[in-house]
């Protein structure tokens, strides 16, 4: 089951796409499908060159000699993926996509990345991409003959809710593509907040339900800000996040403000107050939360 409403999320795609599988026999249109599949989840749905694809796989894959799983591989540990994930990333933006790519869901929590981790350490790069396509996991989800796709935005038996809102950081609708990264450039999106075990709000997508949706972005630890000395008599300071300023009158113009994310820690005290300056300045509140 898909948490709200998909199409206000950036995963109704996904979600009113079924997956693709290979069946035996099928035609070589059918094949070229499974390709351009293939191509479009281990790749982050980046455009690939004709000079870019892996010809001797894709000829393997067409005469049957490979399964939809073994083509995974053979795409995964090409050069394209080494070149723009592997080797121009930080280790943890690589083994966070690697999750995304290959398991269709985020880390489960910082043991998960420590295990991967160790894993490119002591193995290498290959070894990295072999520990999720020989997994159970991968079994159980695609079997031989299914394309990995997302499943980390619906709601599973034995999934943390930690991981569940990351995947709507890392998930930003169908136009988005993982060779660009984030907002903030290539730099890990979750690593923090898995390692503190923090949920995210989930945000909708740049042009979102009724234009309030704004790109998921880091925080930045710069952009808080404390407003008041102390809290209210209980002692409770709330954490109000702001996803993006719109100028009134105006349609998504671009913020007077250089981040799009601002996270202000106010004191009870001054919550309504604080509440009506944000909406009078045209922001957006995502989230409301006691700390």
């Amino acid at each position: 089951m898909v948490f709200g409403p998909a199409s206000q999320l950036g995963v109704s795609l996904f979600e009113e796409t079924p997956p693709v599988e290979l069946i035996p026999g099928c035609s070589p249109e059918e094949a070229e499908t499974v390709i351009r599949a293939v191509y479009r989840q281990i790749l982050g749905n980046a455009y690939v060159m004709e000079s870019e694809r892996a010809s001797i796989p894709e000829s393997q894959f067409k005469r049957g000699e490979l399964s939809v799983r073994e083509f995974v591989r053979a795409v995964a540990k090409s050069e394209v993926y080494s070149s723009r994930f592997f080797e121009t990333c930080p280790r943890y933006r690589f083994i966070e996509l690697n999750f995304k790519h290959f398991l269709g869901r985020t880390p489960d929590g910082l043991e998960e990345m420590r295990v991967h981790s160790t894993i490119l350490d002591t193995q290498g790069f290959e070894a990295e991409i072999d520990s999720y396509l020989d997994s159970d996991e991968y079994q159980n989800a695609y079997g031989e003959y299914f394309v990995p796709y997302y499943r980390g935005y619906k709601t599973q038996p034995g999934q943390t809710m930690v991981g569940f809102t990351h995947m709507f950081a890392m998930l930003r609708g169908a136009s988005s593509s993982d060779f660009k990264g984030s907002l903030s450039g290539k730099e890990p999106v979750l690593n923090k907040y898995v390692i503190q075990e923090t949920p995210l709000a989930v945000i909708p997508p740049s042009g979102g339900s009724a234009g309030e949706g704004w790109s998921f972005q880091d925080t930045p630890v710069g952009s808080r800000s404390r407003q008041g000395v102390g809290a209210s008599d209980e002692g409770k300071v709330y954490r109000i996040e702001v996803t993006g300023y719109r100028s009134p009158g105006k349609v998504n113009r671009v913020s007077k403000f250089r981040r799009s994310n601002q996270v202000y820690l106010v004191p009870f005290n001054k919550l309504s107050q604080e509440y009506q300056r944000i909406h009078q300045q045209g922001g957006v509140i995502s989230s409301i939360t006691a700390v």
